[in-house]
Formats: structure tokens, sequence, C-alpha cells
């Protein structure tokens, strides 16, 4: 009889912590509804000069913030932090950066919030049509962009990177440098796991050619393309991709998903070489093209960064392509390691030895405040946002202090890349040949588009797509 009453007991009690459990959750629910689906009023407003109107709107109290655990510091709220163009798709979350919180939204209307602090682009998306103007006095306007010039042309021109307060970019002279963001660690780099005897890679050349290319975004900027095109008079090579294909991959190695299965590493593996050509020409521009063959135990032969060398792990780790010698060149020097077993095994020297002799490379890996695909380290993007919000508060902290608040400043060399160049020999059609003419008239157009985004945005007001274009081509 006790055993039953004590059973009823536990039935009671656990039916009544469900029934607290869900009317909490019922509650959070509706703060949460409230907050994402509470509609800020807005009035318009005609522009001084006659265009058409724009929105601006007006803001009620930020008490949901207190309600959603986001405020703090002296004034009872933490620094608003807008992604304008969004990298992640957050509509609210406090961060924490060390000591220091923000709160970081995609919510457009937080533009003249009295607790908005800065804005974050991502460069991709950096959009003309819709910019955070008029812009204040105080306000931060910080750039992420990790990829190639030809997403993007305007923003690698001077006068719209400095813009910009702060910079995450590929060059190791931005405010936060992401030139390894494609290497995992210097374990990574150095391991043997994929690694193919020379023995066994001579014997497989019966069957493979001592080079392979594996492309399928063809005639980009860097006119890589007609390179190698150029350079298949002179030596062999099995090109997997789209891009002049020549070689299958099995069927289920095809879609580009695959090109990190082992799989995929295995069929790469078994080659001397690997044609490692970027889409496009920048310092510092270094992509999984360059990590990949190193980390399998194959030689890059590497066109793209001018400054590869410092960034490779050793000395004589890669072939690195002169893009004023010609393929024929090149392809006699390959021909001639393809032949000399000591020759092309000094290029893996440091990896038989698992040794890293750049000093730069083993700095930068020691001092990354980020990681890649680890997660017991923080994202980039995480990195990006707190490096903003912690400068927030410095400056915060400044004025509280009586202090001249501190400016920081974007320069042209945080984001550069020379004009495109196109190879003076023609050795036929490309794939796609449309879009190789098409990069030298890009990098011309985007730098009239620079010049006119820089003095509309100094103007400090709304500007219309018709008023841009109309800069554009009035200079």
């Amino acid at each position: 009889m006790a055993r039953l009453s004590l059973k009823r007991l536990f039935v009671f009690c656990l039916g009544l912590s469900t029934l607290c459990f869900l009317i909490i959750t019922i509650q959070v629910l509706i703060e949460l509804g409230q907050f994402e689906g509470k509609a800020h009023k807005h009035k318009l407003h005609l522009k001084k000069d006659g265009q058409q109107p724009v929105r601006a709107w007006s803001f009620q109290d930020a008490s949901h913030l207190t309600r959603m655990g986001a405020p703090g510091g002296s004034d009872g709220q933490y620094p608003v932090i807008v992604w304008w163009s969004p990298l992640t798709g957050e509509t609210g979350r406090l961060g924490e950066c060390g000591r220091n919180k923000c709160f970081f939204t995609i919510n457009k209307t937080y533009h003249n919030h009295p607790s908005t602090q800065a804005f974050l682009f991502y460069g991709t998306d950096f959009n003309i049509e819709s910019l955070p103007l008029p812009r204040k006095a105080g306000h931060h306007w910080a750039l992420f962009h990790e990829e190639s010039p030809k997403n993007n042309y305007k923003l690698f021109h001077a006068p719209v990177i400095t813009l910009f307060n702060h910079t995450a970019t590929f060059s190791r002279l931005s405010h936060l440098p992401l030139t390894t963001q494609y290497l995992e660690s210097l374990e990574h780099l150095t391991s043997q796991a994929h690694l193919v005897p020379l023995s066994q890679k001579n014997r497989l050349r019966r069957t493979l050619a001592p080079l392979v290319y594996v492309q399928s975004d063809c005639d980009p900027p860097s006119d890589r393309d007609v390179f190698v095109r150029e350079l298949m008079r002179f030596i062999q090579v099995d090109s997997y991709g789209a891009c002049l294909h020549n070689k299958d991959l099995p069927p289920h190695l095809k879609d580009s998903t695959a090109m990190d299965e082992r799989g995929f590493h295995r069929i790469l593996a078994q080659y001397k070489f690997i044609l490692a050509f970027e889409n496009a020409v920048c310092d510092d521009y270094i992509t999984e093209k360059l990590w990949r063959p190193l980390k399998l135990g194959v030689v890059p032969v590497y066109y793209g960064a001018p400054n590869v060398g410092a960034w490779l792990p050793s000395n004589r780790s890669a072939v690195v392509v002169d893009p004023d010698e010609s393929p024929e060149r090149l392809a006699r020097y390959l021909k001639r390691l393809d032949e000399n077993d000591q020759e092309y095994e000094a290029y893996l020297e440091w990896k038989h030895k698992r040794e890293v002799s750049n000093q730069r490379l083993l700095i930068e890996m020691r001092d990354r405040k980020w990681g890649v695909q680890d997660i017991t380290q923080e994202n980039y993007i995480d990195v990006f946002e707190c490096m903003v919000c912690n400068r927030v508060w410095e400056n915060i902290n400044r004025q509280k202090e009586g202090l001249t608040p501190k400016t920081w400043q974007a320069r042209a060399s945080h984001l550069r890349c020379p004009p495109p160049r196109m190879f003076a020999f023609d050795s036929g059609p490309t794939s796609r040949s449309s879009l190789r003419a098409m990069w030298g008239p890009s990098y011309d157009q985007s730098k009239r588009e620079a010049r006119a985004l820089h003095l509309l945005a100094e103007r400090n007001r709304n500007f219309t797509v018709d008023q841009f274009w109309k800069q554009v081509f009035s200079d």
C-alpha cells in the first residue's frame, strides 16, 4: 500500500513538473514572438532634392532589449551592432566578447536607434542600393570580405575600402587577417595520411599524367585556363573539372560537394603535381588550391598570390609560376622533375620530415585568434564581431573618462588587387570565352563605381540607384 502511495505521488509530481515546464515554454515563446514581430512605426520623409521618398524609422524605447536579456552599461543598454549586409541570419543575439557584451542583429530598423554603434558588411553582398545613411559621427563601419575580388570589384579600390573603420579580409595587412582561412592547422599540413610513395607514383605514371587540373569555374580574372591550355601543348595534363575537361572522375565524385571526400583526395594524391591556379592574382589571396596539394603530399604548381613565398611551409615546397615566362619553359622544368627522383623529392623533403621552416607561417598559426573546423576555437566571424564590439566599448569607456574617442581607419592596402591580366598567347577558345573578355572592362568600371560611391557616401544622405549611375558616368 505504501509503495502504491509513493508511486501516485511520483506520478503527480512528474505531471506538475511537466505542466510548469509547458507554461514557462509558452511564456518564452510569447516573449520571442513579441520581440521578432514587434512592428516599428515609420514615417515617410521627402529628400531635400525632391527625389523619391525614403523611409526613415522612428523607434520606441529599447525596453524589449531588457526583456531579451540585452541591457547593460551605465545607461541600462548594451551597444547594438547591425549586420547591414548579413553574413549571419540571427535576428537578435547578445554576444559575449570577453568582459564586453554587444547586441548583434540583422534588423535594419535599428539604423537610427540611440544604442546602435556599428554596422557590419559582408563584402560579397555589399550593395550600393542600401547603405546606413546618414552616417552619424560615432557610427563604426566594418567590412568582412574573405572572397575573390571578382565577387565585388569596387571594394578593392581605395575610395571604397577607406569608407570602413574595421576590416577582416584575406590581406595580412587588414585589422583581422584571414590569409590562412583554408588551413586547419600545421598538423594537417605536415600529416602524411595521404602521402603516396614516389615509387608508386612512378608506376602510376603509366596511366596518369604527371599533372592534374581540377577546375569548374572557367575563365576567371587570372586567365588560368588560357595558360593551362597552352601548357597542355607541351606536357600531359589530366583535367577532371569542367574547364579543359579530358578525364572523368568516378560518378560518385563528380559533384562539386565531393571535393573534400577521401576518395577524391586519394585520386589527387597519386599525381606528382597539381596545377594550383587561383581565380584571381592578389597578394595574400591564397585558397585551398595551394593548401590541398601540400596536405596531400603533392607538389603544387602554383599561380596566384605573388607573395606566396611568404606563406609556403618551406622555401622549396611548390613550383611557383612566373607569368612572364612561357608555359613551354615551365613544361620543360616539370618534365625534368618528373624524370629525376632526387630533384622531385627535394620539393617534398619538408613533408617527409614534417618540418615547417617558414617562421611567418609558424607565428601566424600560433597567434591566430580563430580556428578552422575546430569546435574548441572561435570561428573567424565571431572573432570579427568581437573585434568591433571591443573597439566600440573602448570608445565608450574613453568617453566616460573624458578622453577623445579613438579612430580606426581602413587603408587601401587592406583590400587591393592589380588589374586582371590576360595572357598574350592564344591557344584557341576556352569553354566560356565570353567571360574572359569581361574582367578587364569590369575592373575599369569598378574604379569609376568606387569613386562615385565614395563621393555619394561623403555627402552623407540617401541616394537612389539612378543618382549613383549618373555619378558613375559623370566622371
